[in-house]
Formats: structure tokens, sequence, C-alpha cells
């Protein structure tokens, strides 16, 4: 019978399982390399592009470093920046970087929940109308394959996605509502029909979703995740410059636990973690005006302080987002008054401040249709 050891007992170190020296020195030039690219700071999150996960794939070969670089539109000249930072390095003599992004998005965000039924998709159109709301031009990927609501909540039905040429190649062409544009499965899967798919074919949508749609010029891209820390969550993050992401919680300790574990997920990956949601916070009585804590209370302060993530806004339960959801008309568009629509103006107006300051004083030009 064969001796098979314990993964959980430390085994004896011999001299032969010593690396070669080769491979310490290209450790120590690729932690050189690292050392150096830190200090090229993004100035919007005031951090690095390494602890913003910016560098990817990062491989020293001889004398040469190659790595991906994600970042959006406006952040080209972070590339000539690490360029020069890696100058300092006496042994490098050239350094091959990647650009990585999506053509025309300036900022990609995602928003994500720890588990189902949080109101993650909710969050996201509600966020992307106030965007719109504020004068950014705004897209939504609806990446949440397995249950596709985005085409819904803004009023698409089934239809054929138009494919484009452009310099790039073929491209898709995503619909547009309330001024916002739209790409999901759900557009292209028969109505009702199960969206029962193995890991391969998962990682070949997300990958045509993130690589080939025709974006035009958007300030935003909002990319909508499947709940929890699977496969289609890592491909998305590892295939898109995503430069943060927004989490999305209920205030009871169910919804707490499994939001901690995804905020820990994105931290291991360097895409920062903008803040958190807290959805279905209070009831509004209509009649005295009184507040009803239905699911609890202090989750989302609790997780805020714990993990030292700001707390976005506190969204409470409106019978108006539901009726605004099934008939594909975002409340911050029709309603600008409803508390709802405060939370999201103050939560965009945030991220305007953050991503894009010049966003503050443009027009409005999205319509409100009313409910």
């Amino acid at each position: 019978m064969p001796n098979h050891s314990s993964p959980f007992i430390r085994q004896s170190f011999n001299e032969s399982d010593r690396p070669p020296e080769s491979n310490l020195a290209a450790a120590a030039r690729k932690q050189a390399a690292i050392a150096c690219l830190k200090q090229v700071i993004e100035p919007s999150l005031n951090n690095n592009i390494v602890e913003l996960g910016m560098v990817r794939n990062l491989r020293v070969v001889d004398n040469y470093v190659y790595f991906r670089l994600y970042i959006g539109t406006h952040q080209h000249g972070l590339k000539d920046q690490a360029q020069l930072a890696l100058g300092d390095l006496g042994w490098c003599e050239k350094a091959y970087i990647e650009l990585c992004s999506i053509p025309g998005v300036r900022t990609t965000l995602a928003v994500s929940s720890g588990k189902g039924g949080v109101g993650k998709s909710t969050t996201a159109i509600n966020l992307a109308a106030a965007l719109a709301k504020s004068g950014a031009k705004v897209g939504v990927l609806d990446a949440d394959i397995y249950g596709p609501n985005v085409p819904q909540m803004l009023g698409l039905s089934q239809a054929d996605v138009e494919i484009v040429k452009t310099a790039e190649g073929d491209r898709f062409k995503p619909l547009e509502a309330h001024g916002i544009k739209v790409m999901s499965v759900g557009l292209l899967a028969a109505p009702d029909h199960p969206l029962a798919w193995r890991g391969p074919v998962l990682h070949k949508i997300i990958t045509q979703f993130i690589q080939e749609v025709d974006w035009g010029e958007l300030d935003y891209l909002l990319i909508d995740l499947p709940p929890g820390t699977g496969d289609a969550q890592i491909t998305i993050i590892q295939e898109s410059p995503i430069c943060g992401v927004v989490m999305v919680t209920t205030p009871q300790q169910v919804a707490v636990s499994d939001v901690r574990r995804s905020i820990h997920m994105f931290r291991q990956v360097g895409v920062p973690v903008l803040g958190l949601v807290e959805n279905m916070s209070y009831l509004i009585c209509g009649c005295c005006g009184d507040r009803t804590s239905i699911f609890g209370t202090g989750g989302g302060e609790q997780m805020a302080a714990e993990l030292s993530v700001p707390l976005l806004g506190k969204v409470p339960i409106d019978p108006k987002i539901c009726a605004g959801g099934d008939l594909g008309q975002p409340l911050p568009l029709a309603d600008e008054n409803a508390p709802l629509s405060k939370v999201f103006e103050a939560i965009a107006l945030g991220l305007n401040n953050t991503f894009s300051p010049s966003l503050i004083a443009r027009p409005t030009t999205v319509s409100t249709p009313s409910i």
C-alpha cells in the first residue's frame, strides 16, 4: 500500500529541494520590478497600480519584464509612468507592457453580493439610472448569466442583438433604454430557456461579453456579477479592467457573513471595495412615516466598521421599486423625490467626485418617465 503523507503535516526540508540559484535570482528580480511599479500612483483612488490589481501576469525572463496593465481609456499615461519606474532597474533591458482595456470605456465598476436575493441587480440598475441622470454615459453588462434580469428591469424585451463591423472586428451592438446601454445573455437566449452552462462555455460567453461588445464612449460600465465567488466572478475579474466594486447586502447576519467572504476575495485579487450598499434596510410607513426594520438592523454598519469599508447608503423598501422593475422604469428616473432615488443620487455623486469630477456640472439629458 502506498504511503500517502498528509498535506497538513509539515514535511522535512532536504537540501536537494532547494530551488536553483537561477530561480532565486528571477524571484528577486520580480520582487524588484514589483517594488518599482508600486511607485506608480493612480490619482483617482490614490493608490499604486500593483495594490489596485492593475498589474497582472507579471513575469521576468532574463533581463526583460513582461506584464499586462488593466486600465480605463483615460489612464493610458500609466503605461509611460510604469516604463519610467522600471527604468530604475539596472538589469532591465526592456519592459513589455500589454495594455488591456475595454475600448471607449473610461471606468469599469462591478456590483456584487455574497448571496442571491439581496437586490444586487436592482441596485445595479438604480445606480446606473442615477449615474445617467447625473449626465454620465452609462452601460450595464449583465454578467449574471444564470439569472439575467437586467433587460426586463430596463423594459427591453427579447431581441436580436445586432453584430456590427468595427476597426477591431465584429462586435455585438448593445441595446439602449433610458439612455443606458445594455448587453445581457437574456437578450440572446430563448425566453424561459434554462441557462445551464458548464465551465468552458461559461468562460467563453463572459470573455465575449467583455471583449466583443461595441460600447461606444462610456463614462461608466457597470458589471452586474453573479452572486457568490465562483468561476464566473473569477473570470470577469481576470479578464476586465475593474477598478472597484460596490458590494450589496441586507441587514441580516446571513447576508453579512456571505458578503464578508466576497470582500476578502476581491481584496486578495487586488480589486478595491468602494463601499457597501445596505438594501432593504427599512420600510417607511405610508401613513405615519415611521421606519420599520423588517430584516433587522446594524448589518451594514457592522460590516463597514469591521472591514473598514464605507457604507455608501441604506436603501429603503419601496413598492415603487417592484413596480419600476416590472415596468422597466428605474425609480431614480421615474420619481426623483422618492427616498430610494435620493440614496442613489448621493451614491452617484460620490462616484462622480472620485472618478469623473467633470460630470458634476454636466447637464442632464435623460428622460424621466413616470410610474
